[in-house]
């Protein structure tokens, strides 16, 4: 029998080899797929790690385009950076009775001195006769020639027979009983002169001792004025602590603050305002310690303020955020938001603006208080509204702002709840302005006695300037007085108990 070439053995060798090769065929192409899937499982990770550096970095430039946004918007440039764009007409006021108010200078009531003014004996022009037909009045109100009034006190000096102890005279126009090297000393109304330039003015200390040299002839250095203005300073403290009592008490109060500089560190000028009371308080953090040092921590009254979280510590009070500061964010937002990312913040403007309108349909007298309670009903709804949407928005502005809203949330319509509140703390921020504008020129204080002395007559002075009183006159009154004294400014601000 012959043998075939093919036998069955053969065949399931050749079939085992194939049946190998087709498995390192395969084995080969997994090893080979695998490895593409490694190499793409890398790359994936590494793009993953690139989007995530690439959307930090978009976070943090988002947040310093919005901080420059804001600081563009915050800070006073001292000149336009833009193009002044004409307004298609003549400068000026218009001819007619398109002019506005028509106002002059009005005639004094106290003459000093008359002047009789002839004619000239003959016609300037051609050389003919005159003849006088009537009298007109001219005035002037002129500075006196700077000379100052110098007084000299003879003041009697004696001993007690019983005690023996020194006792001397006083006269009610004094302001201090040294003597001796003591002896020669500036007026109650220079130095008055003197703290109204340097603190309402906001003239440099040279400054201030240049001015007062040239409008009255007195000379000063600056070391002098630094003394006479720790001097008036000591002399206004009860007046200062009696504007803190009235502050504490006050049913509403608008609060700010800004920063400033001691000995070239960081503090911050805080306000606190009512109608006709304003209270500085240069302090050197930013938190609820520093804010309860004026107001309490138990003020119980309504707080006007900014979004500041530290001011939210202030359990007690009712509180009314900032309006203007809610639409000046949104607006900034929208500048630089896309179609969708804008919705929010365009919602959230037209919400405030809507609170706004109630408000003044209020006053104006078309609302019923019942009617003005159901359009608080309704603007709390849509904002409720808004904040819901925080879950469901990527943006990282936009979650910032329904963060900020939600903490917020029931400070936003106070001014519509209660009467007399105020929808912006724009009361604080006017009052603060002066005190800026003054950093801005001499720096702030060298030292925390400066700083006190500042934080105390710019109190003073403020306050008399908003009750209508002249601060000078109120100043150089408290100088005379031989012992501290209340300044005379409200009812409300009371003497507070002598020690003992």
């Amino acid at each position: 029998m012959r043998t075939l070439p093919w036998s069955r053995g053969a065949a399931e060798k050749a079939w085992r080899q194939a049946e190998c090769g087709t498995c390192r065929d395969r084995q080969r192409e997994i090893d080979r797929l695998e490895r593409q899937v490694e190499q793409a499982e890398r790359r994936l990770e590494h793009a993953d790690g690139e989007i995530k550096q690439l959307r930090e970095r978009v976070k943090a430039l988002e947040g310093e385009l919005e901080k420059a946004h804001r600081a563009g918007k915050r800070q006073a440039a001292p000149f336009s950076k833009g193009k002044r764009e004409p307004s298609g007409r003549p400068p000026g006021r218009r001819p007619g009775e398109a002019y506005g108010r028509k106002a002059r200078r009005a005639v004094p009531t106290q003459i000093d001195r008359e002047i009789e003014v002839f004619l000239p004996e003959a016609c300037p022009h051609c050389g003919g006769p005159l003849s006088e037909c009537e009298t007109a009045d001219q005035y002037h109100e002129e500075l006196p020639e700077p000379r100052p009034v110098v007084t000299r006190f003879r003041v009697h000096v004696g001993r007690c027979s019983d005690c023996g102890r020194h006792v001397q005279g006083r006269h009610p126009e004094q302001t201090s009983d040294a003597l001796g090297v003591a002896a020669v000393q500036v007026g109650p109304r220079a130095t008055a002169l003197v703290c109204y330039l340097n603190k309402v003015i906001g003239a440099s200390m040279g400054k201030t001792a240049a001015i007062l040299q040239t409008v009255s002839g007195i000379t000063l250095t600056t070391g002098g004025i630094s003394q006479a203005l720790d001097r008036v300073a000591r002399k206004s403290l009860p007046t200062y602590e009696a504007l803190v009592e009235a502050v504490r008490h006050s049913p509403a109060v608008t609060a700010d603050e800004s920063g400033w500089k001691v000995g070239g560190d960081l503090h911050w000028l805080w306000v606190f305002v009512t109608k006709l009371v304003t209270v500085y308080r240069i302090q050197p953090g930013r938190g609820f310690k520093e804010a309860a040092e004026v107001l309490g921590s138990d003020f119980c009254g309504v707080l006007e303020r900014d979004g500041w979280a530290p001011y939210r510590q202030f359990t007690q009070a009712a509180h009314q955020s900032c309006l203007a500061h809610l639409t000046r964010r949104c607006r900034e937002m929208l500048d630089i938001a896309t179609d969708e990312d804008g919705q929010i913040p365009l919602t959230v403007e037209r919400l405030l603006k809507d609170g706004l309108e109630v408000r003044d349909r209020r006053d104006a007298g078309e609302l019923a208080p019942a009617a003005v309670a159901a359009e608080v009903e309704g603007l709390e709804q849509r904002l409720d509204e808004v904040l819901g949407e925080l879950d469901q928005t990527q943006h990282n502005g936009n979650r910032r702002l329904l963060k900020h809203l939600g903490r917020e949330r029931d400070a936003i319509f106070t001014f519509l709840r209660q009467t007399g509140v105020q929808a912006t703390n724009w009361q604080a921020e006017q009052d603060v302005r002066p005190a800026v504008v003054n950093r801005k020129v001499w720096g702030g204080n060298r030292s925390l006695d400066g700083a006190h002395t500042q934080e105390v007559l710019a109190s003073v002075l403020r306050t008399a300037q908003k009750q209508g009183q002249n601060p000078r006159h109120i100043l150089a009154e408290l100088l005379r007085s031989p012992t501290p004294v209340v300044a005379p400014l409200l009812p409300v601000v009371a003497v507070p108990p002598a020690p003992g």
